[in-house]
């Protein structure tokens, strides 16, 4: 039986939270589904640059929040970045088609995932990004179940 880790990480840039990205990035398989959470501006999109730069995208990553879906062609895993929060609710988040790329060979990561819980696979990955202060951040990942990182 695997358990399910939970860990805590604490940067102090962009720069660690890409950096911190790229190895939770490096763990992924195709399936695995990223739920984050955090306050406007807690570094959502900072951690999904480093996420995309593991699966070899070498496109901008940039916040879906008016497209609501990014899709991005990685040379090791297809990304698909969601961003639900002009969403109404998880009945919105399913009508966009996103059962076929949660369920599908690439990677997905919701940001605001908390307001589409109820919809996600129950072997999503739990990211929440606090601010602390001056650029710091605290990273909790729960319910991980790809290994530890370092």
């Amino acid at each position: 039986m695997t358990q399910s880790l939970s860990m805590i990480f604490h940067t102090k840039s962009a720069e660690e939270t890409i950096a911190l990205g790229k190895k939770i990035g490096a763990l992924l398989r195709p399936g695995d589904v990223i739920a984050l959470a955090g306050t406007l501006g807690a570094g959502k999109t900072t951690l999904t640059k480093g996420i995309a730069l593991a699966l070899g995208i070498s496109d901008t990553i940039t916040s879906p929040t008016f497209c609501l879906i990014s899709e991005y062609a990685g040379d090791k895993l297809p990304l698909y970045h969601m961003d639900v929060y002009r969403l109404d609710g998880a009945e919105d988040f399913l009508n966009l088609g996103a059962e076929d790329m949660l369920y599908g060979n690439g990677v997905s990561i919701i940001e605001w995932s908390e307001k589409v819980k109820e919809k996600l696979p129950s072997k999503s990955i739990s990211i929440m990004i606090t601010p602390v202060k001056d650029g710091e951040r605290e990273i909790e990942i729960s319910n991980w179940n790809n290994g530890a990182i370092e």
